[in-house]
């Protein structure tokens, strides 16, 4: 099990309806960075796309940077840095660059690139993005760890006697993670450098039977290769809409839940919904909690779910709720706060003492209560003392 308790935080990629203003959107996004920095969640995960309308943040630095303008102590992570569409130097620098401006809270998450029309546009083999993004990344610690000369030359990149002019605010670095979805590849990698793991690949019956595996594979690698890892350091992504009561949730969800369904078929294998199917919307709501996809109705419900991780997995650090525009922004916003007022405190062991106390006071009322009154006595009977005779 982790050595700390759970941890809360968002993954973000984001999930807007391309019908909906997209600069409102954003802000509204930023907006609730601020609530979340506030109501005391940990981390907030910022996605990179260029495809497919919904998934519309082109690079999770310029979020991460404008995120820390508005924000005290939440930790900003990339969910990720696709790798093999930069250059490493031009990465490693940013890291280091936003480590100083956000004072050190940043943490990085890489990978090799999730839409495969993004890979397209950029004329890419999608076969070839997972071993780029471990060419990349063996060039970006070499960077990040070393003073340099860095020298490498692969059929993509080139770093010629290259080192990086600012070192990490961070000592000794930034932390790194690596993302995995269904692929043994994301474990492996942080296994074998020694990082977090970000696990994107939901919450189903079959994904969390994937998710039991996934820290065998972590551990196993990183002893063949000498290195360390810890559960903290491992955040696993769910799928919550949550309201102050089961029926509240079903309404919330009609806003965006079929939108967000159809997008994801579009652009994963998923099918939730059969092709040319007509779903009604409490049939879609039974079919997400019932597959274990995710989670919509009260706060009794959410805890079960997470807890059902929990157990399938072994213990994690951080569960990071997912950004998907199920409900309307405000109905989102409500649910933020009453996830952080009901749920989050089951996990983090922060109302246990006062639990205790309280039932620690409640077992000894009788005697405080004679306490109590004897007290009251005995002030009148002094007050009555030092009266005045006659008075």
């Amino acid at each position: 099990m982790p050595s700390a308790p759970l941890q809360f935080g968002l993954f973000l990629p984001p999930y807007h309806n391309p019908k909906r203003n997209p600069t409102m959107a954003l802000e509204q996004d930023l907006q609730h960075v601020e609530l979340l920095d506030r109501l005391g969640y940990a981390q907030v995960w910022f996605g990179e796309h260029h495809s497919g309308g919904y998934e519309f943040i082109p690079s999770p630095e310029i979020m991460m940077a404008a995120a820390a303008q508005r924000t005290q102590r939440i930790q900003l992570c990339s969910g990720v840095i696709s790798l093999p569409y930069h250059h490493p130097l031009m990465v490693a620098d940013r890291v280091v660059f936003l480590d100083h401006l956000t004072r050190g809270r940043v943490r990085v998450g890489f990978g090799p690139g999730a839409l495969v029309a993004d890979s397209q546009m950029m004329g890419m083999d999608y076969n070839l993005l997972r071993p780029r993004m471990e060419e990349a990344l063996d060039a970006i610690l070499e960077l990040l760890d070393t003073p340099g000369p860095v020298n490498r030359k692969t059929d993509w990149f080139t770093l010629d006697d290259a080192r990086l002019q600012l070192q990490s605010y961070t000592h000794p670095r930034v932390p790194l993670a690596v993302a995995a979805a269904m692929s043994p590849s994301g474990p492996k990698l942080a296994g074998k450098y020694g990082l977090g793991l970000l696990s994107i690949g939901g919450t189903s019956e079959q994904a969390i039977e994937l998710l039991g595996k996934t820290w065998d594979i972590t551990t196993n690698e990183a002893r063949e290769h000498g290195q360390t890892v810890d559960r903290s350091e491992w955040a696993i992504v769910g799928n919550v809409h949550i309201a102050e009561t089961d029926e509240q949730a079903v309404e919330d969800t009609r806003y965006g839940l079929h939108d967000f369904m159809a997008y994801r078929h579009v652009v994963t294998p998923m099918q939730m919904i059969a092709p040319g199917e007509v779903v009604p919307h409490e049939e879609l709501v039974r079919r997400v909690n019932d597959s274990g996809y995710g989670y919509i109705g009260g706060p009794e419900g959410a805890t079960e779910y997470i807890q059902k991780i929990i157990d399938k997995t072994g213990g994690f650090g951080t569960f990071l709720l997912t950004a998907h525009d199920w409900g309307s922004p405000a109905a989102t916003t409500a649910m933020y706060e009453i996830f952080a007022r009901e749920v989050m405190p089951r996990f983090t062991g922060v109302t246990d003492a006062l639990s205790r106390s309280y039932e620690w006071t409640k077992t000894r009322k009788e005697g405080f209560s004679e306490r109590f009154h004897a007290g009251i006595d005995k002030a009148k009977q002094d007050y009555a003392r030092k009266q005045p005779s006659g008075s």
